[in-house]
């Protein structure tokens, strides 16, 4: 009996693991629901029944083939070895493995095979940000060479979890009925606080995702310019990136100028990237079609829009993308991958 294990199946991703499991028909013949202690004993529906949540414990993972977890970075750090060390394959959402030199870091629409070379049982699922933008970008290394990307990222709420979520609906709904606060501002005094974001994240925009490392970038910028150089395998590609939070509550958005090594050829471009795997072009200015977050929210694969030469370099093009960070950005990633590492298995 092949079985596979969800970690952290209550969560917001683990919600989405659950659900996309079912909608693809994962092909294994036992999924099981591990949680925190708060949520052991709670029965969640899955594949059209009711599953009991399981503590987090190593018999969990006998006789598993695969292992998702989406429960943090220090849980993934303890317990993937832990999963391995009982035979499952782990495929990781935290930030933890990703940049360990034993562990491949697979966006399934663009090195899907890297899985396969995973050397101590762990694969690593990339930054929903990164997710964004890699099949794109993949695009433009193959036709073109890619030497140069400057990423401005436009981040929901809901890549920083159901708490983060929850705080922007009650900043909004305390600030929707005061107009002249909004209009005029207030002193810090006035706004609604929170817990999650530095500052009120309703009706703002925030240059922040993440913490300060010592060089000013944000921790999320530094994921932004390192994981997609090891998912297209171009590790000296320089990277600008800047990311910021949003008032969104799901999907993420990314505008990237691109420097490529020849010239840029746009019909050719869009061409490709209308063959892409998991890329979809909603690109006609005209009639004002492009992705936005709101109305791909609950869509799977990368949306992309606004494609147009860069006004000085001929070598250059700009692009704006857009994603469900908790289905492509994270769930539905990490169940291609597996569906990859199961199909391998026989």
């Amino acid at each position: 009996m092949t079985a596979a294990v969800i970690v952290g199946a209550t969560g917001a991703v683990g919600e989405e693991l659950r659900r996309i499991v079912a909608e693809r028909e994962l092909p294994v013949d036992e999924v099981r629901l591990v949680a925190s202690p708060r949520s052991v004993g709670r029965r969640v529906p899955l594949r059209g029944r009711d599953v009991e949540v399981g503590p987090l414990e190593p018999e969990a993972f006998d006789a598993a083939a695969v292992a998702f977890f989406s429960a943090g970075g220090a849980i993934s750090r303890d317990w993937a070895p832990v999963a391995a060390s009982r035979g499952a394959v782990v495929v990781d959402n935290s930030s933890a493995w990703r940049m360990h030199p034993q562990v491949p870091l697979v966006d399934a629409d663009v090195n899907p095979g890297d899985a396969a070379a995973q050397q101590i049982g762990i694969v690593a699922n990339p930054n929903c940000t990164t997710l964004t933008i890699t099949p794109v970008l993949a695009v433009l290394r193959d036709l073109f060479g890619l030497a140069a990307i400057t990423p401005v990222s436009f981040q929901a709420a809901g890549g920083s979890g159901q708490r983060a979520m929850d705080e922007l609906a009650d900043q909004a709904a305390k600030l929707i009925g005061d107009r002249e606060l909004l209009r005029r501002g207030g002193r810090p005094a006035a706004l609604p606080a929170g817990e999650v974001f530095p500052h009120p994240l309703a009706f703002n925009v925030i240059p922040q995702c993440m913490g300060f490392e010592d060089n000013g970038y944000t921790v999320e910028e530094l994921k932004l310019q390192n994981e997609p150089r090891k998912i297209l395998g171009l590790p000296d590609l320089a990277s600008h990136p800047t990311c910021v939070r949003v008032p969104v509550m799901v999907g993420h958005s990314v505008s990237v100028r691109a420097v490529c090594e020849r010239a840029v050829d746009l019909d050719a471009f869009r061409s490709a990237l209308a063959a892409a795997p998991g890329v979809t072009v909603v690109d006609d200015p005209g009639s004002a079609a492009y992705p936005t977050p709101l109305e791909l929210a609950g869509t799977d694969g990368v949306f992309v829009g606004r494609i147009r030469a860069d006004l000085a370099d001929p070598n250059a093009l700009l692009f704006w993308s857009v994603a469900d960070n908790l289905r492509k950005g994270a769930a539905l990633n990490a169940i291609q991958i597996g569906e990859t590492l199961l199909a391998a298995s026989g």
